[in-house]
């Protein structure tokens, strides 16, 4: 049991300055899973209007360290991920759903989801995550 609940969660999302800076929000929390969202708007962009790349490595990286927290507890450090691309994010908000894949003693192997919601509700996948977590309990 990770000792942590969605309001827990959030109150850590919202000391993470860079979390506040794009206005990331936590909508779903425990059970080895967590949802990260971003209303997209005209400062994430590139120049071609479409989210930056950055913008979703960002949201991928949290969701995945908060849904290991879930399995873990709340002392986790992203050991490493990777992302890939499959068209461009556009629409009114990112949401990014990761779900933990394994965890063992010291890591967790997580996997993320990354959609472009549009205005009616709709949701395109836009990118793909998987990452490891690592236990940062002393030992």
């Amino acid at each position: 049991m990770s000792g942590l609940d969605m309001q827990v969660a959030q109150k850590v999302l919202d000391s993470q300055p860079f979390s506040g800076l794009v206005g990331a929000r936590i909508t779903a929390f425990g059970g080895g899973a967590a949802t990260l969202e971003v209303d997209i708007r005209q400062e994430l962009q590139q120049q071609n209007g479409f989210v930056h790349g950055g913008v979703l490595s960002y949201a991928a990286d949290n969701s995945i360290t908060f849904a290991a927290g879930t399995t873990l507890g709340p002392a986790v450090l992203t050991g490493g991920f990777s992302i890939q691309y499959i068209r461009p994010a556009t629409g009114r908000t990112l949401i990014a759903r990761a779900t933990v894949v394994h965890t063992g003693r010291r890591q967790a192997v997580v996997r993320c989801d990354l959609f472009a919601a549009a205005d009616d509700g709709a949701e395109a996948l836009c990118a793909v995550a998987q990452g490891t977590v690592l236990s940062a309990r002393t030992q």
